[in-house]
């Protein structure tokens, strides 16, 4: 299927504005005392959360730690992907017990991919609570999740897709919608 582009919604300003923005909230709804750790679903949650993690340790002067996590196998649509999926190792070099875990992902969509990435997380250990912050959440919730931290807010419809291209991953830095090309979305 062809896509096209239909608008940019965010450029690298807008994204870096977001993540200073939701560091700054993750801080602000911390508890007193509380250990925090920064999970990055993969595969673009994962340099988000390092990048929230540098922001975090400026604001406060102190390092927060940063894992990785690989939900490939907790999806509920395993067997849509194929019959052999490729499972990349996750790595959580912390204990979460006892943490306040935010997981990071780029788009909020359905929510099954949070709902995933939360069973991960409880199969390392029992966190003192689970939080959720993406860049983009575009609405088209299938269950009843919300993220605690959103960068942008972006109406769509089912027949348009959010690409979040990082320069880690994509070589540029800008989010966009797409649609499908010669459709009206």
């Amino acid at each position: 299927m062809d896509w096209r582009e239909k608008a940019e919604i965010l450029d690298a300003d807008g994204i870096r504005r977001a993540l200073v923005r939701i560091a700054h909230e993750i801080l602000e709804r911390g508890r007193r005392g509380e250990a925090l750790a920064l999970v990055g679903i993969r595969t673009r949650g994962v340099p988000l959360a390092r990048r929230l993690a540098g922001y975090i340790e400026a604001i406060e002067g102190a390092p927060c730690p940063v894992g990785e996590l690989d939900i490939t196998l907790y999806r509920d649509d395993l067997s849509r992907i194929g019959p052999a999926p490729v499972v990349h190792q996750s790595q959580v070099p912390f204990p979460v017990g006892e943490k306040r875990v935010v997981l990071v992902d780029d788009v909020l969509y359905t929510g099954r991919t949070a709902r995933a990435a939360m069973d991960a997380v409880m199969d390392l250990g029992r966190p003192a609570r689970i939080q959720l912050a993406v860049l983009v959440d575009r609405g088209h919730r299938e269950l009843p999740i919300r993220a605690d931290f959103v960068g942008k807010n972006v109406p769509t419809s089912q027949q348009e897709i959010i690409s979040v291209r990082l320069q880690e991953t994509d070589g540029e830095e800008r989010v966009v919608i797409l649609e499908r090309a010669g459709g009206k979305g």
